[in-house]
């Protein structure tokens, strides 16, 4: 499959032996999020763990194809998140990024934050607007909150 943009081809990174992408091989700009969020980060394997074993994020585009990535384009559910690397993306008081992600139970992903280089900064609660909610923070500060609905009553 390739997906022609502006009369090009997008080439991602070539199958492996067995005939099978190794990593998706055609960015499909259909398939990608209206909004996608993009993390400016010094640390894109951190991240890049972080959210693959929390959220079971899938990689679905990079640049280059070969080599260290400058850009790598996540998946997570329905949506898109981008992680692109940068030396020094600054690190002041206000948050580079807001993240909110929808999750089954809270109160399990709390559990596995820390272990993978998180920090939980609160909750979790239930808010009148019915939601559970927890904040916490990736291994690169960014803040990240965790939210799931509350059947109704």
């Amino acid at each position: 499959m390739s997906q022609i943009v502006d009369g090009e081809p997008l080439p991602m990174s070539s199958p492996s032996s067995n005939g099978l992408p190794n990593a998706p091989t055609v960015l499909d700009r259909s398939a990608m999020s209206t909004i996608q969020p993009v993390i400016i980060t010094a640390h894109q394997d951190v991240l890049l763990g972080f959210y693959t074993k929390l959220f079971g994020a899938e990689e679905i585009f990079r640049v280059p194809t070969e080599g260290p990535a400058f850009y790598l384009g996540l998946r997570i559910g329905d949506t898109d998140l981008g992680l692109a690397a940068g030396t020094n993306p600054g690190t002041g008081a206000a948050p580079r990024i807001l993240l909110s992600i929808g999750v089954d139970d809270v109160d399990e992903m709390l559990g596995r934050v820390t272990a993978l280089g998180g920090s939980v900064r609160g909750g979790p609660d239930d808010m009148p607007w019915g939601q559970r909610v927890a904040h916490i923070q990736d291994p690169d500060g960014n803040p990240v909150n965790l939210t799931q609905p509350i059947p109704a009553r």
